[in-house]
């Protein structure tokens, strides 16, 4: 399994943060927001990352380089990043062939969570947080079940039962990619623009993907300077309160998963006394 990481968008309502710096490099508690993301993938056994970089792309490579806390770093530049994460995600597609986790990059979050996504029962799924506050700008789960039935900021028109806001991260069979790869070439085709969970509604309409919750654990998306804060001055201390992460109500004990034969967690990497390492050409 490998990481896809949205890593090209231009975080727009954080300038002026982001006109020099891509979101993902922010800096939450002396480390940024990318490099706390490589090393839970790292200690969930990640063992490869495919950052798509677009937007102050040479920063991001001069950070994190060709190997970041034991992941193989590997990019795809996204020249029209400037259009959404739809084509970011297109232009990723060949690696939606093989297992992987499509992340975004601009998430704070704990190793659990990680956990939890990758032991879900099903091949594909997609993280739930119930308690959330409905602002509008929320990319919100429906559910019927044990399967996630849209991905929206409004409700969907077919039923759902519980509704949550989406991580941001999916888990995603070899064979779910190969559908989404499809469904992302007639959208682009069609002149598609914006978010790539759109393309991911569409797959769900034609395949079952699961879901997670992840209640209880500290967790945020930056979109917003309120955002950045936020993960600054709470979200950062309670998971640094737990030590490698946060074991808060519900929370997964990641050296149980780890040791399950039928959990889907890998071996971790070890760690690295200097977690990025080297750079790569232009």
């Amino acid at each position: 399994m490998k990481a896809i990481i949205l890593a090209a968008g231009i975080g727009r309502r954080l300038s002026p943060l982001t006109d020099r710096t891509p979101k993902c490099l922010l800096d939450v508690g002396g480390k940024s927001l990318l490099e706390r993301m490589l090393s839970s993938l790292s200690e969930v056994g990640i063992k490869e990352a495919v950052l798509v970089v677009g937007h102050l792309k040479e920063l991001i490579r001069e950070r994190i380089g060709t190997r970041c806390a034991g992941l193989q770093a590997r990019y795809i530049e996204n020249p029209e990043y400037s259009r959404g994460s739809i084509r970011s995600l297109w232009h990723a597609r060949g690696e939606l062939r093989e297992e992987s986790l499509v992340m975004d990059a601009d998430v704070l979050f704990p190793t659990p969570l990680l956990h939890r996504l990758l032991s879900a029962p099903d091949g594909s799924a997609l993280c739930l947080d119930e308690a959330f506050t409905d602002s509008g700008e929320e990319m919100k789960l429906f559910v019927q079940g044990d399967r996630v039935v849209a991905i929206s900021r409004k409700a969907p028109a077919r039923p759902y039962d519980p509704v949550g806001e989406g991580v941001g991260f999916m888990k995603c069979s070899a064979p779910h990619g190969h559908l989404l790869a499809t469904i992302l070439e007639e959208m682009v085709r069609d002149g598609a623009d914006g978010d790539y969970e759109n393309a991911i509604d569409r797959l769900l309409r034609q395949a079952h993907v699961g879901w997670v919750a992840v209640n209880g654990l500290p967790w945020t998306e930056i979109d917003f300077a309120d955002d950045l804060r936020r993960a600054q001055e709470e979200i950062l201390p309670r998971i640094e309160s737990s030590g490698a992460g946060d074991r808060g109500p519900g929370a997964a004990n990641p050296k149980s998963e780890i040791g399950n034969p039928k959990s889907n967690v890998r071996t971790p990497n070890p760690p690295l006394t200097h977690p990025c390492q080297g750079r790569t050409p232009n």
